[in-house]
């Protein structure tokens, strides 16, 4: 279903207003025709706070989709759900399991919290290993195929708490919406390789040009090479509207900006684009 796109940015690194808070972390409402989406959290609860400054109601949220299990994506889900009581919750089942980082102080746990998991056992969840629909013009990824050789998760990742396992973040995935423009492409944090996941779209729709890409890029460590065949994978898919948030990295927003010029997107939590 082609119809008006509307995606508010609930939370990001930054925000755009004295009022709105920011933390390291991710939220976009959705709205797609007469339907509402929240995907991602967060980090913490002021997802809540941020929605109300910005007069959205989380309880009228008909879908609660997690694009991956770490805690600054995941951080409000318990919270949302007592607000969003009747949206299902769409996520991949390896989002839900242990998820540390390596750091020079020993294995941090990132991934998803104690009352986050209590909160989906409570709901309806649809289980997301492979491509589904949220709602007619608008669908998750479900798992994204690996195939290039120069795309990592974008990190030191484990599944165990002695890091001696990596994890593959199998669990990435992203949301992808029929707007009146075209395909408009939402990111978390795009662990599977922004290049990987346009080609599994393009795969997916048949369709050779989208119009807009927004969200976390994971860009903060990619080589020069990386980066530059993301942005050939911009041109190539003829993006019109292309907004790097949280994780893509100062350098590499640059680069995408120096590139794109007009096109380029300057977002923060509290901005609205309307497709």
């Amino acid at each position: 279903m082609v119809c008006d796109t509307r995606i508010t940015i609930l939370v990001d690194n930054t925000a755009c207003r004295a009022a709105l808070k920011a933390e390291h972390g991710l939220s976009f409402w959705i709205e797609h025709g007469s339907k509402k989406i929240l995907f991602d959290t967060g980090q913490s609860d002021m997802v809540i706070q941020n929605a109300e400054l910005l007069d959205i109601s989380l309880a009228e949220a008909d879908a609660i989709v997690i694009s991956h299990g770490h805690y600054d994506h995941t951080g409000g889900l318990s919270a949302v759900s007592d607000i969003a009581a009747k949206a299902k919750i769409y996520l991949h089942p390896a989002a839900t399991e242990p998820k540390f980082s390596q750091k020079t102080s020993g294995a941090k746990s990132i991934g998803i919290s104690d009352s986050a998991r209590k909160a989906i056992k409570n709901r309806e969840v649809i289980w997301t290993e492979t491509l589904t629909q949220i709602f007619p013009g608008v669908t998750v990824t479900g798992q994204v195929p690996r195939m290039n050789d120069y795309e990592d998760v974008g990190g030191a990742f484990f599944i165990d708490k002695n890091c001696h396992k990596p994890d593959e973040l199998l669990d990435d995935q992203t949301l992808f919406i029929e707007s009146a423009k075209g395909l408009v492409v939402v990111f978390g944090c795009a662990h599977s390789g922004v290049v990987n996941i346009l080609d599994y779209i393009s795969k997916l729709t048949g369709e050779n040009k989208m119009y807009a890409v927004i969200g976390g890029m994971h860009l903060l460590n990619a080589s020069p090479i990386r980066i530059a065949n993301t942005i050939e994978a911009f041109k190539k898919y003829d993006i019109q509207k292309i907004s790097p948030l949280h994780c893509t990295g100062r350098q590499a927003a640059e680069k995408i900006k120096n590139a794109f010029g007009e096109k380029y997107i300057s977002a923060a939590a509290g901005t609205k684009l309307i497709f």
